[in-house]
């Protein structure tokens, strides 16, 4: 097995045996996003005019994932490393200042104002990453990928801001979707309970009362008496529905609707949905903007609304 000191020295050589690579090379620009949601705008953006790796793919957890050798080698290759930033990729932060002197590498959600994040429960002078469950949040994060795309190919930036203002208008139309069909969830219903405190964005955004039954990284854990809390609040309240989350684990979901069955009430699994990662690749759900839909959707059709079953523009479910 490595020691933390062999991996981080294999990493630095890596970077410094890749240094030379021209950023400027001919072809497409040559572009690392860490998580999916990062590169699905990449791809929105650029188009062709890049190449597109995302480290983390569909049913990946960011909070506890660690780069690989060959992950380490594809960054140090790139032309531009995308990273969100917010703490969610703690365990690759030193990683990414060392090769932030060689390449260039843009942590896209850290120039979100302040004033508009949520704080971090377990972290003091941190904040809630999960800004990309709120649209109108996400935008604020296009635009750092449209900026960053521009400064390594500045030939390209009038188009890629174009095609930036255009995504971003299907972000709003997203956002007023949701709008409009969270609305439609009786009020006393407006409560999401999911496997881990990803949805604060979300909860902020629609009027819903977010419980996460571990915090808002996965690294945390529940124990029993979280769980027996959580129970009792379930009964009492006699909320319907508790959600599963496709990168994280759903044991705990389980042992509540368990709980909450041995106490005479019975709570269904609302759905699945997309936390921390997007859909299966080639999947609409594989989009952001799928990803959203599937989750508002969802979450609107457990909770007492009547809606849609193919979502937004009845694309749920099909291939992109």
């Amino acid at each position: 097995m490595h020691t933390r000191r062999q991996f981080l020295a294999a990493s630095t050589a890596a970077i410094t045996a890749f240094s030379t690579t021209s950023a400027y090379a001919a072809g497409p620009l040559s572009v690392v996003a860490t998580t999916g949601m990062i590169a699905d705008a990449v791809r929105r953006i650029a188009g062709d005019a890049v190449t597109v790796k995302a480290l983390m793919g569909p049913g990946v957890d960011p909070h506890a994932y660690r780069q690989t050798r060959s992950d380490i080698a594809a960054m140090a290759r790139a032309d531009l490393v995308l990273w969100h930033g917010l703490y969610l990729e703690a365990q690759m932060e030193d990683f990414f200042g060392d090769l932030g002197r060689k390449r260039m590498v843009v942590p896209v959600a850290e120039g979100l104002p302040k004033d508009q994040l949520l704080g971090h429960d377990d972290y003091e002078n941190r904040f809630d990453p999960h800004v990309w469950m709120d649209p109108s949040m996400w935008i604020g994060v296009v635009q750092a990928v449209a900026e960053a795309l521009g400064e390594a190919r500045p030939d390209l930036a009038g188009t890629f801001n174009a095609n930036a203002n255009g995504y971003m208008e299907e972000l709003e139309v997203l956002a007023a979707y949701g709008t409009e069909t969270l609305a439609l969830v009786p009020e006393e219903k407006r409560v999401l309970l999911s496997a881990h405190d990803a949805f604060g964005y979300f909860g902020r955004a629609y009027g819903f009362e977010v419980i996460g039954i571990q915090g808002i990284s996965t690294e945390s854990e529940a124990g029993l008496n979280r769980i027996s809390a959580l129970v009792d609040m379930l009964v009492a309240r006699k909320l319907p529905a508790a959600f599963v989350e496709t990168s994280v684990s759903d044991r705990n979901i389980r042992a509540l609707i368990e709980g909450a069955a041995a106490q005479g009430h019975t709570v269904k699994i609302g759905g699945e949905l997309y936390s921390d990662a997007m859909g299966p690749d080639g999947s609409y759900e594989g989009t952001y903007i799928g990803m959203i839909d599937h989750n508002m959707t969802t979450i609107a059709g457990a909770l007492g609304a009547t809606v849609d079953p193919g979502g937004m523009s009845g694309k749920l479910g099909l291939e992109s």
